[in-house]
């Protein structure tokens, strides 16, 4: 039995902070949390840390871990507008399971962190079961997570949430920059939108029309809001195959489009005295990035460096597996072509027109990506 507190007497509640909600948010997310977990997870939801059975890792000959911490930014204003909450967790996996997977290595164990001014226990849950969503689809586990509450740090509505994750990969087999080489065949994988980037911008421009979350867009087939929260695509599993596949032999360098766009990203992945030259001539952004550029008059420069474009993940592969590997990506679902090629720097033809050149990105001292051609529809 509780001993009621003293009248005039302040407690932790009544500042705030409700701990049973949290404990009642526990108890609604302990199902989805515990789906991701496989026999190398051991004890349950609620353990101080979480503990994972890494006995496979003997089996390599130099292993080595790969780790990844992120967000999913503003895309939270558009959830909290339309009180949608179910998605967010899938962004933010996808955002932290696919830059491990850049370097070749295979995600193991995730972790979350939720801050919030208040803790409601369906909206937390909601997100946690999002991200156990994530997990699954990328073959990974939740292993634990934190929500933290800040009443007058954060409004009542107010929450973040951010997610730090692990993998491993044999040393001889990391991808990046050390394996490119000229002749090699950039490949571009459809993105499932917008993903987690670039929201400010959206915004901004969404804003200035005077246009709500809830307005169709006859173009789109849906309201904005349901554009703008389409979960980020997870690349994982479908790269994890490749790996394992005979194609997968030709895989030089992945790049995961966030932000900063395609050029910014790709940069980071080309070594110095290498150039990638991308022709926008070989695939078709989809509606919202054409919408969003129309509506805000935003130059087309500034487009590719804030959004994706449509081509989430980029793979630089041999030249004789390229066809092969578009393949196999095709067979699982994902769209995926040539957009481009690996040259020398100084073959690089020189920018014109809405050609833009980008060399090193993100304190990365690395190769040139120019950026040519016009999308198909754009005259």
């Amino acid at each position: 039995m509780t001993t009621p507190a003293p009248t005039g007497a302040i407690t932790y509640a009544g500042a705030g902070v409700d701990t049973r909600a949290g404990d009642r948010a526990v108890e609604l997310m302990k199902e989805a949390v515990a789906a991701t977990h496989g026999p190398e997870v051991l004890g349950g939801v609620g353990a101080f840390a979480g503990l994972l059975d890494v006995s496979a890792l003997k089996d390599y000959r130099r292993p080595l871990l790969a780790s990844s911490t992120d967000g999913v930014g503003t895309k939270i204003a558009v959830a909290r507008a339309l009180d949608v909450h179910d998605t967010i967790g899938q962004d933010l996996v996808a955002m932290v399971v696919d830059d491990i997977i850049v370097v070749g290595a295979r995600p193991l164990a995730m972790t979350d962190y939720i801050a919030c001014g208040r803790v409601v226990p369906e909206r937390i849950a909601d997100i946690v079961r999002g991200i156990a969503e994530g997990c699954r689809i990328a073959g990974c586990a939740l292993v634990g997570g934190e929500t933290a509450e800040h009443p007058g740090l954060m409004g009542p509505d107010d929450y973040d949430v951010a997610g730090a994750a692990v993998g491993v990969v044999e040393a001889d087999a990391v991808l990046g920059p050390e394996r490119v080489r000229a002749g090699d065949v950039v490949i571009g994988m459809d993105s499932s939108g917008l993903h987690s980037n670039g929201y400010s911008l959206v915004r901004a421009v969404l804003a200035a029309r005077g246009y709500g979350w809830e307005r169709h867009d006859d173009e789109l087939g849906r309201t904005l809001g349901e554009e703008a929260l389409e979960p980020t695509r997870i690349y994982t599993a479908d790269l994890l195959d490749l790996l394992g596949s005979p194609a997968g032999a030709g895989l030089h360098a992945l790049s995961h489009v966030t932000g900063g766009g395609l050029a910014a990203n790709l940069a980071r992945v080309i070594p110095a005295g290498l150039g990638a030259r991308i022709d926008r001539g070989t695939w078709t952004p989809g509606a919202i990035f054409s919408r969003l550029g129309a509506w805000g008059s935003v130059p087309l420069a500034d487009l590719e460096a804030t959004l994706n474009m449509g081509i989430g993940m980029v793979a630089v592969v041999a030249e004789d597996e390229a066809d092969a590997t578009i393949a196999h990506l095709g067979a699982r679902g994902l769209g995926a072509r040539a957009i481009g090629e690996m040259l020398a720097d100084d073959e690089l033809p020189a920018a014109a027109g809405d050609d833009v050149l980008t060399r090193g990105a993100k304190g990365v001292d690395g190769g040139a990506v120019l950026m040519s051609g016009v999308h198909p529809g754009r005259g």
